[in-house]
């Protein structure tokens, strides 16, 4: 299992020819290009486990402070970026190769890769180039063995128990609100790059180039009720997503459905409001 963790988180560095060997070992079919690589790594889906567990959906911050506290309390000096995707694997392997008790494994599974790698895997699947997608069914493999071995005990990650939920627009602002709901731990979803182009494209609204939030507040400029409907729609998907696990991942999976439904319900109110004051004029 250890040296399955090790080959695995390879593949999210840079290619190199170690990678491409590994990739021929996994029966990935063919190693990634670098171009491959920076589309889904750089651009869409940066590994860091912050991005998708701490309050701004950015890298760093209190997510990152707490993976490096991890890192400290196993009398580790924690890495530049304790929080990459390869970095917790391979400190997954070195735990399991020194014996660590069940209870340090439990803990690492559960608050620092259960709490956001299967939400990240999910999209992985829809977005990555035939190699990479065949790379994240083989992490999802490995970590609901792990987890039928180590069950959660019903406790939820302490990431998203202290994470808030997307915040209203009409009480906290159009910009607080954009942000938050880029946020993946407070709204259930993870909106892409390539995510923010589908809806331009679905929408036939113009897409502006730049950051999701500010692609998105041109949607929102152009046709703000269309836009939220779809943003509701893409969160009532997410919901369904992370229940696919059908309880094996519980009380993690069911913690992001439920912030996806409250986002959904949240994003449908706000189009019925714009709806009727438009019917108004």
């Amino acid at each position: 299992m250890s040296e399955l963790l090790r080959a695995l988180a390879v593949l999210s560095e840079p290619p190199s020819r170690q990678a491409a060997r590994v990739a021929d070992v996994l029966g990935l079919g063919r190693a990634p290009s670098r171009v491959e690589w920076t589309e889904l790594f750089q651009l869409e889906l940066p590994p860091y486990a912050s991005i998708y567990l701490g309050g701004e959906g950015w890298i760093g911050g209190e997510a990152r402070d707490r993976v490096a506290g991890f890192w400290r309390a196993l009398g580790l000096v924690p890495p530049a970026e304790p929080d990459h995707l390869a970095a917790l694997l391979g400190l997954y392997a070195e735990a399991q190769e020194a014996g660590a008790p069940e209870s340090v494994l439990r803990a690492l599974l559960w608050e620092h890769l259960l709490s956001w790698l299967p939400v990240y895997l999910a999209k992985t699947g829809e977005l990555a180039p035939d190699p990479y997608r065949r790379w994240a069914e083989l992490i999802e493999e490995t970590l609901l063995v792990e987890a039928a071995r180590l069950p959660s005990e019903r406790l939820v990650p302490l990431h998203l128990r202290e994470t808030g939920t997307v915040l209203d627009p009409r009480e906290a602002g159009a910009e607080a609100f954009l942000e938050t709901l880029l946020a993946p731990a407070r709204s259930g979803v993870l909106l892409t790059r390539a995510d923010v182009r589908n809806a331009a494209r679905d929408l036939h609204l113009g897409l502006r180039v730049g950051e999701r939030s500010f692609a998105l507040r041109a949607l929102l400029a152009q046709d703000a009720e269309a836009t939220l409907r779809w943003l509701a729609a893409e969160a009532e998907q997410w919901a369904e997503r992370h229940r696919r696990h059908g309880g094996a991942l519980a009380p993690v999976d069911e913690l992001w459905a439920q912030r996806a439904e409250r986002t959904a319900a949240l994003l449908e109110e706000l189009a019925q409001t714009i709806g009727k004051e438009v019917s108004r004029v």
